[in-house]
Protein backbone atom coordinates (compact mmCIF):
# COMPACT_ATOMS: atom_id res chain seq x y z
CA UNK A 1 0.00 0.00 0.00
CA UNK A 2 1.30 3.81 -0.72
CA UNK A 3 2.14 6.03 2.43
CA UNK A 4 -0.62 8.18 3.50
CA UNK A 5 -0.35 11.52 1.18
CA UNK A 6 1.96 10.16 -1.24
CA UNK A 7 -0.38 10.57 -4.22
CA UNK A 8 0.42 13.90 -6.50
CA UNK A 9 -1.73 12.82 -9.39
CA UNK A 10 -5.39 12.62 -7.87
CA UNK A 11 -8.43 10.55 -9.02
CA UNK A 12 -10.95 12.67 -7.01
CA UNK A 13 -10.93 14.96 -4.27
CA UNK A 14 -13.77 15.70 -2.67
CA UNK A 15 -13.68 18.95 -1.33
CA UNK A 16 -16.63 19.19 1.98
CA UNK A 17 -18.67 22.17 2.10
CA UNK A 18 -18.96 25.48 -0.43
CA UNK A 19 -18.93 28.31 1.80
CA UNK A 20 -15.91 30.43 2.90
CA UNK A 21 -13.63 27.26 4.06
CA UNK A 22 -14.45 25.21 0.61
CA UNK A 23 -13.91 28.16 -1.69
CA UNK A 24 -10.62 29.48 -0.25
CA UNK A 25 -9.30 25.55 -0.71
CA UNK A 26 -10.73 25.56 -4.06
CA UNK A 27 -8.45 28.59 -4.69
CA UNK A 28 -5.81 26.72 -3.25
CA UNK A 29 -6.02 23.78 -5.01
CA UNK A 30 -6.38 25.85 -8.13
CA UNK A 31 -2.57 27.82 -7.44
CA UNK A 32 -1.43 24.28 -6.30
CA UNK A 33 -2.30 23.16 -9.65
CA UNK A 34 -0.86 25.96 -11.89
CA UNK A 35 2.32 25.29 -10.15
CA UNK A 36 2.91 21.55 -11.08
CA UNK A 37 2.53 20.43 -6.95
CA UNK A 38 -0.53 18.28 -7.66
CA UNK A 39 -3.18 17.41 -9.91
CA UNK A 40 -6.83 15.83 -10.24
CA UNK A 41 -8.80 14.23 -12.71
CA UNK A 42 -11.83 15.61 -10.90
CA UNK A 43 -12.39 18.37 -8.45
CA UNK A 44 -15.80 18.27 -6.75
CA UNK A 45 -17.76 20.45 -4.12
CA UNK A 46 -20.67 19.09 -1.93
CA UNK A 47 -22.95 21.45 -0.69
CA UNK A 48 -26.70 21.63 -0.23
CA UNK A 49 -26.83 25.01 -1.00
CA UNK A 50 -26.86 25.31 -5.42
CA UNK A 51 -25.89 29.39 -4.58
CA UNK A 52 -23.58 28.88 -1.95
CA UNK A 53 -19.82 31.16 -2.68
CA UNK A 54 -18.51 28.04 -4.79
CA UNK A 55 -21.42 28.74 -7.40
CA UNK A 56 -21.16 32.38 -7.53
CA UNK A 57 -17.53 32.53 -7.35
CA UNK A 58 -16.80 29.84 -9.62
CA UNK A 59 -13.04 28.45 -9.89
CA UNK A 60 -13.05 25.03 -11.84
CA UNK A 61 -14.70 22.81 -9.67
CA UNK A 62 -17.85 20.64 -9.94
CA UNK A 63 -20.38 21.33 -7.61
CA UNK A 64 -22.37 18.59 -6.39
CA UNK A 65 -25.50 20.12 -4.83
CA UNK A 66 -26.57 17.45 -1.99
CA UNK A 67 -26.24 16.91 1.43
CA UNK A 68 -22.72 15.23 3.39
CA UNK A 69 -24.20 12.32 4.65
CA UNK A 70 -26.30 11.26 1.74
CA UNK A 71 -23.30 12.22 -1.18
CA UNK A 72 -20.75 10.00 0.85
CA UNK A 73 -22.89 6.94 0.85
CA UNK A 74 -23.34 6.79 -2.87
CA UNK A 75 -19.77 8.00 -3.22
CA UNK A 76 -18.14 6.22 -0.97
CA UNK A 77 -20.62 2.78 -1.34
CA UNK A 78 -19.27 2.88 -5.23
CA UNK A 79 -15.51 3.24 -3.88
CA UNK A 80 -16.14 0.19 -1.77
CA UNK A 81 -17.09 -1.50 -4.58
CA UNK A 82 -14.04 -0.41 -6.66
CA UNK A 83 -11.35 0.03 -4.23
CA UNK A 84 -8.37 -0.19 -6.57
CA UNK A 85 -10.17 2.57 -9.06
CA UNK A 86 -10.22 5.08 -5.41
CA UNK A 87 -6.59 4.69 -4.18
CA UNK A 88 -5.83 8.10 -5.18
CA UNK A 89 -8.85 9.84 -4.14
CA UNK A 90 -8.97 11.96 -1.33
CA UNK A 91 -11.27 14.20 0.94
CA UNK A 92 -10.48 17.83 2.06
CA UNK A 93 -12.52 18.22 5.33
CA UNK A 94 -14.18 21.42 6.44
CA UNK A 95 -12.81 22.73 10.13
CA UNK A 96 -16.23 22.68 11.46
CA UNK A 97 -18.04 19.71 9.71
CA UNK A 98 -19.35 16.42 11.77
CA UNK A 99 -17.57 13.55 12.61
CA UNK A 100 -18.60 12.26 8.82
CA UNK A 101 -16.40 9.36 8.46
CA UNK A 102 -17.80 8.01 11.69
CA UNK A 103 -21.14 8.70 10.34
CA UNK A 104 -21.04 6.73 7.31
CA UNK A 105 -19.08 3.44 9.02
CA UNK A 106 -21.88 3.44 11.54
CA UNK A 107 -24.61 3.60 8.36
CA UNK A 108 -22.65 0.82 6.46
CA UNK A 109 -22.69 -1.34 10.04
CA UNK A 110 -26.38 -0.97 10.17
CA UNK A 111 -27.13 -1.71 6.72
CA UNK A 112 -24.79 -4.88 7.04
CA UNK A 113 -25.89 -6.15 10.41
CA UNK A 114 -29.58 -5.10 10.38
CA UNK A 115 -30.69 -7.79 12.90
CA UNK A 116 -27.66 -6.47 15.56
CA UNK A 117 -27.24 -3.41 17.55
CA UNK A 118 -25.06 -0.90 16.18
CA UNK A 119 -24.26 1.67 18.19
CA UNK A 120 -22.37 5.25 18.40
CA UNK A 121 -21.33 5.62 21.90
CA UNK A 122 -19.52 8.37 24.29
CA UNK A 123 -15.81 7.93 25.44
CA UNK A 124 -15.89 6.37 28.80
CA UNK A 125 -13.23 8.42 30.04
CA UNK A 126 -11.55 11.92 28.44
CA UNK A 127 -8.52 11.73 26.44
CA UNK A 128 -5.53 13.45 28.17
CA UNK A 129 -4.95 15.96 25.42
CA UNK A 130 -4.69 19.61 26.91
CA UNK A 131 -8.01 20.65 25.43
CA UNK A 132 -10.87 17.88 25.06
CA UNK A 133 -14.87 18.40 24.84
CA UNK A 134 -17.57 16.41 24.73
CA UNK A 135 -20.24 16.68 21.72
CA UNK A 136 -23.80 16.33 22.47
CA UNK A 137 -23.90 13.31 19.56
CA UNK A 138 -21.08 10.84 21.46
CA UNK A 139 -17.98 12.79 19.67
CA UNK A 140 -15.54 13.64 21.49
CA UNK A 141 -13.45 17.18 20.04
CA UNK A 142 -9.61 17.01 21.32
CA UNK A 143 -6.41 19.57 21.02
CA UNK A 144 -2.85 19.71 22.03
CA UNK A 145 -3.21 23.57 21.67
CA UNK A 146 -5.09 25.73 24.43
CA UNK A 147 -5.00 28.27 22.22
CA UNK A 148 -6.37 29.37 19.07
CA UNK A 149 -5.12 28.07 16.12
CA UNK A 150 -5.42 29.62 12.77
CA UNK A 151 -7.72 27.83 10.11
CA UNK A 152 -4.79 27.43 7.64
CA UNK A 153 -2.29 26.24 9.86
CA UNK A 154 -0.45 23.67 8.15
CA UNK A 155 1.22 22.19 11.48
CA UNK A 156 5.10 22.27 10.47
CA UNK A 157 7.57 20.08 12.67
CA UNK A 158 8.06 23.58 14.53
CA UNK A 159 4.57 25.19 16.12
CA UNK A 160 4.17 28.40 15.02
CA UNK A 161 2.40 29.22 18.45
CA UNK A 162 4.71 27.75 20.59
CA UNK A 163 7.88 28.56 18.29
CA UNK A 164 9.13 25.29 19.36
CA UNK A 165 9.67 21.39 18.18
CA UNK A 166 5.75 19.78 18.08
CA UNK A 167 6.26 17.08 20.45
CA UNK A 168 3.00 16.06 19.67
CA UNK A 169 1.02 14.02 16.83
CA UNK A 170 -2.87 12.99 17.16
CA UNK A 171 -2.65 9.44 15.35
CA UNK A 172 -0.19 8.54 18.03
CA UNK A 173 -2.41 9.94 21.31
CA UNK A 174 -5.66 8.16 19.57
CA UNK A 175 -3.36 4.36 19.95
CA UNK A 176 -2.13 5.48 23.41
CA UNK A 177 -5.92 6.07 24.51
CA UNK A 178 -6.97 2.46 23.12
CA UNK A 179 -3.76 1.13 24.92
CA UNK A 180 -5.30 2.24 28.22
CA UNK A 181 -9.05 1.45 27.59
CA UNK A 182 -7.88 -1.92 27.06
CA UNK A 183 -5.98 -2.46 30.02
CA UNK A 184 -8.28 -1.15 31.98
CA UNK A 185 -9.87 -4.09 30.60
CA UNK A 186 -12.40 -2.36 27.81
CA UNK A 187 -12.79 -4.28 24.69
CA UNK A 188 -11.60 -1.42 22.57
CA UNK A 189 -10.39 -2.20 19.30
CA UNK A 190 -8.75 0.09 16.64
CA UNK A 191 -8.29 2.72 16.62
CA UNK A 192 -8.67 3.84 12.73
CA UNK A 193 -7.68 7.08 11.90
CA UNK A 194 -8.02 9.36 9.48
CA UNK A 195 -4.96 11.88 9.58
CA UNK A 196 -5.65 14.73 7.60
CA UNK A 197 -2.34 15.99 6.05
CA UNK A 198 -0.73 19.28 4.35
CA UNK A 199 -0.56 17.77 0.67
CA UNK A 200 0.03 22.05 -0.96
CA UNK A 201 -0.46 25.10 -0.39
CA UNK A 202 -2.02 25.23 2.32
CA UNK A 203 -4.66 22.29 1.95
CA UNK A 204 -5.25 19.33 4.20
CA UNK A 205 -6.73 16.21 3.29
CA UNK A 206 -7.37 12.65 3.98
CA UNK A 207 -7.12 9.66 2.12
CA UNK A 208 -10.54 7.67 0.94
CA UNK A 209 -8.48 4.16 1.12
CA UNK A 210 -8.31 4.66 4.63
CA UNK A 211 -12.05 5.06 4.90
CA UNK A 212 -12.39 2.10 3.13
CA UNK A 213 -9.50 0.06 4.63
CA UNK A 214 -11.49 0.70 7.90
CA UNK A 215 -14.73 -0.63 6.92
CA UNK A 216 -13.09 -3.48 5.81
CA UNK A 217 -11.53 -4.47 8.60
CA UNK A 218 -14.96 -3.76 10.64
CA UNK A 219 -17.01 -5.88 8.58
CA UNK A 220 -13.89 -8.75 8.95
CA UNK A 221 -13.54 -8.51 13.04
CA UNK A 222 -17.05 -8.01 13.61
CA UNK A 223 -18.40 -10.89 11.30
CA UNK A 224 -17.25 -13.04 14.51
CA UNK A 225 -18.87 -11.06 17.07
CA UNK A 226 -19.46 -8.22 19.10
CA UNK A 227 -16.86 -5.67 18.87
CA UNK A 228 -16.28 -2.03 19.49
CA UNK A 229 -13.97 0.57 17.53
CA UNK A 230 -11.82 3.61 18.53
CA UNK A 231 -12.80 5.78 15.19
CA UNK A 232 -11.07 8.95 14.67
CA UNK A 233 -11.11 11.96 12.10
CA UNK A 234 -7.75 13.97 13.17
CA UNK A 235 -4.82 16.17 12.36
CA UNK A 236 -1.47 16.14 14.14
CA UNK A 237 -2.99 18.80 16.32
CA UNK A 238 -6.97 18.16 16.36
CA UNK A 239 -9.60 15.70 16.42
CA UNK A 240 -12.76 14.28 16.65
CA UNK A 241 -12.82 10.64 18.27
CA UNK A 242 -16.25 7.98 18.70
CA UNK A 243 -16.65 4.88 19.42
CA UNK A 244 -18.43 2.41 17.50
CA UNK A 245 -20.01 -0.76 18.88
CA UNK A 246 -21.45 -4.08 17.30
CA UNK A 247 -23.66 -6.37 18.75
CA UNK A 248 -23.95 -10.31 19.17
Amino acid sequence: MRAQGECREYGTIVVIGGGCYGGYYVRQLARASEAGALSWRRLLVVDRDADCAVARRGGGAELVVSEWGGFLDRWLGDAADDPTGAACDAIVPSPLMPHLALDWLERRARRRWGARAVERLALTTAPATPWERAGHDGTHYVSFATWTCPVNCIEPARCPHTRAERSWTMPAAAREYVSLRRAAREPLEGPFVFHCTHRAYGVGMLDVADVLAADAAIASRAAGGEAEFLVGTVSHCHGALGRLRIGP
